[in-house]
């Protein structure tokens, strides 16, 4: 029985491990330069493909867009989870 219990407190330790790396990973900056740099080559890609004026340059907006959008979200979610946990 208590090594029943101790395999189980083993599995939630893992487990805990687990969610916590991918918290990590979600918040880490290294998440978001790597999916800015995607968005920036994808846009000067299409850019290019329009034939578009500064594709260069125009995929900066969707690149800041998205950076500035992980920036301002967290305290925006800090907002709600506090006036929707609200009790």
């Amino acid at each position: 029985m208590a090594s029943q219990t101790q395999k189980e407190i083993k599995e939630i330790k893992e487990r805990n491990k687990r969610v916590e790396a991918d918290k990590a990973w979600e918040t880490s900056w290294t998440r978001r330069a790597m999916i800015t740099i995607a968005t920036y080559i994808t846009i000067v890609v299409f850019l290019f493909t329009i034939n578009a004026p500064d594709p260069w340059l125009n995929a900066m907006i969707p690149a800041g867009a998205f950076l500035l959008s992980t920036l301002t979200l967290p305290p925006i979610k800090k907002i709600w989870v506090e006036h929707a946990y609200k009790k």
